[in-house]
C-alpha cells in the first residue's frame, strides 16, 4: 500500500450528480461503496467536503450578501453534507466521528489536532466539517490545514477527470495530461488545482496533493493501493 493515512478532499457539487442542487442518495451511496473499499484497506483516512451544492458563500457575496455571513452559511452547508456522508458510511458499517471547525453540539465536536489523531488509531474514519472556522477561507485551504494537522502522506482529491491536465479535458480534446509534476512548475503553470491559499501550505509542508477520478469505480481503491491512475504534485 501506498499511502497509509490520507486526507480525501471532496467537493460538494459532487454529490449532486444529476441535479441541479442538494444531495443525490444514489451518488452519495456509490461514494460511500467507494470509500468503504479504500478503508477496509487498513488506511486511515480523514474526509473534508465541500458545501457547494447547498450554498457557496464567495457566489453569495457577489449578489451583495455579507461574505461573513455567507461564508458562515457555507461552513454549515458542509456540515449538512458530511452528516450524510457519515450516515453513508455507518450504514455500511464503517465506524464514523464528526469533528468541525465549527463545534455543534451533539452533531460535531471540535476539531483538534489530537482529537483528529486519537479517533484514526482507533480505526475510526474521521470526516472534518465546518471548513477552518474561519471566513474567507475555502474548503480547499480547510483540507490543506486538516492534512498538514493529522500528518497525512497526501491529499487525494476527488474530481470528475481522471488528473491535470494542460487545459481543461471535457472543452478539448487534445488536452494533455500530466503524471506528475512539482508545485513550482504547477504555479508556473498557472494550473487551477487548489486555491493559492492551499496549495502554497501544501508547498511550504511538503504535502502531495494527488488528483483523481472520483467517479470512476474503484478508483479511490487504485490510488490507495499505489497505482499510477491520476497526477501526484509534490
Amino acid at each position: 500500500m501506498k499511502f497509509k493515512k490520507i486526507l480525501l478532499k471532496l467537493s460538494g457539487e459532487a454529490l449532486m450528480g444529476e441535479q441541479q442542487f442538494g444531495i443525490d442518495p444514489t451518488r452519495l451511496a456509490v461514494y460511500a461503496k467507494e470509500i468503504k473499499q479504500a478503508y477496509d484497506q487498513g488506511v486511515k483516512m480523514a474526509i473534508v467536503i465541500g458545501g457547494g451544492n447547498i450554498f457557496r458563500g464567495l457566489s453569495g457575496a457577489s449578489e451583495g450578501m455579507d461574505r461573513v455571513q455567507g461564508d458562515y452559511m457555507g461552513m454549515l452547508a458542509t456540515v449538512i453534507n458530511s452528516m450524510a456522508l457519515q450516515g453513508a458510511l455507518e450504514k455500511l458499517g464503517i465506524s464514523t466521528k464528526l469533528l468541525g471547525g465549527l463545534e455543534i453540539d451533539p452533531i460535531a465536536e471540535r476539531m483538534s489536532r489530537k482529537r483528529a489523531n486519537d479517533y484514526l488509531e482507533e480505526g475510526k474514519l474521521v470526516i472534518i466539517s465546518g471548513g477552518t472556522g474561519n471566513p474567507f477561507f475555502t474548503t480547499d485551504t480547510a483540507s490543506a490545514l486538516r492534512a498538514v494537522e493529522i500528518e497525512a502522506d497526501v491529499i487525494l482529491k476527488g474530481t470528475r477527470v481522471d488528473g491535470i491536465y494542460d487545459k481543461d479535458p471535457e472543452k478539448y480534446a487534445d488536452a494533455i495530461k500530466y503524471q506528475s509534476l512539482g508545485f513550482q512548475e504547477a504555479y508556473e503553470k498557472k494550473l487551477a488545482i487548489m486555491d493559492l491559499t492551499a496549495f502554497t501550505l501544501c508547498q511550504e509542508n511538503d504535502l502531495p496533493i494527488y488528483v483523481f477520478n472520483m467517479n470512476k469505480n474503484g478508483e479511490l481503491n487504485r490510488v490507495v493501493m499505489g497505482e499510477e491512475v491520476g497526477t501526484l504534485v509534490h
